[in-house]
């Protein structure tokens, strides 16, 4: 497995869990906790598209 290929999917996948995990826990209301996940899902979509490119 490539990982710097697979980098910016995997951060997505991350931030996803995170704000599945802050839902099923009852950390919704602590916003510091979802725009830190906004931002990893942000930061996966934007590494998956300049890894895309550049290959």
């Amino acid at each position: 497995m490539n990982i710097k290929k697979n980098l910016g999917i995997i951060l997505i996948v991350l931030g996803a869990l995170l704000l599945i995990l802050s839902y099923v826990c009852s950390l919704e209301d602590y916003n510091f906790y979802n725009f830190g996940a906004l931002l990893i899902i942000i930061v996966g979509i934007v590494t998956h598209i300049y890894v895309t490119k550049r290959s």
